[in-house]
């Protein structure tokens, strides 16, 4: 097992200003896992404790309310329903477009958790 140890300047550097850590949070891993958790902290120039901190608790504080994904889903939402009538030959007005955009900004949240409940319950 390869660890990089940091000098004790380094370590008194990063712990400045902040309170101590003393606590323990542990999670048994297989050795591929290890191999690839260490990995993805030494792309990111962070020792795996610290790594794995970080991204526990950027987990833990995201809002369930993602708002990547709803818009995303925004965007499906208003692509879906201009591509629709267009395919078919239809004119698709402003007044049309404004309408589509209130309607998706109102049912935005609404359709995400929708389909993230679905990706949930999807096996």
């Amino acid at each position: 097992m390869q660890t990089k140890t940091l000098n004790l300047e380094e370590r008194l550097r990063r712990s400045l200003g902040r309170p101590p850590r003393n606590r323990i949070a542990n999670a048994r891993v297989t050795e591929e896992e290890r191999v690839e958790l260490e990995a993805a902290a030494g792309a990111e120039g962070k020792a795996l404790g610290e790594w794995a901190r970080d991204v526990l608790l950027q987990s833990a504080r995201r809002s369930k309310d993602d708002v990547f994904f709803t818009e995303l889903i925004a965007t499906r939402m208003l692509l879906l329903n201009i591509l629709r009538p267009l395919a078919m030959g239809e004119k698709f007005t402003p007044e049309q477009f404004g309408k589509l955009t209130e309607k998706v900004r109102g049912e935005k949240r609404k359709v995400a958790k929708e389909v993230m409940e679905q990706y949930r319950k999807s096996p």
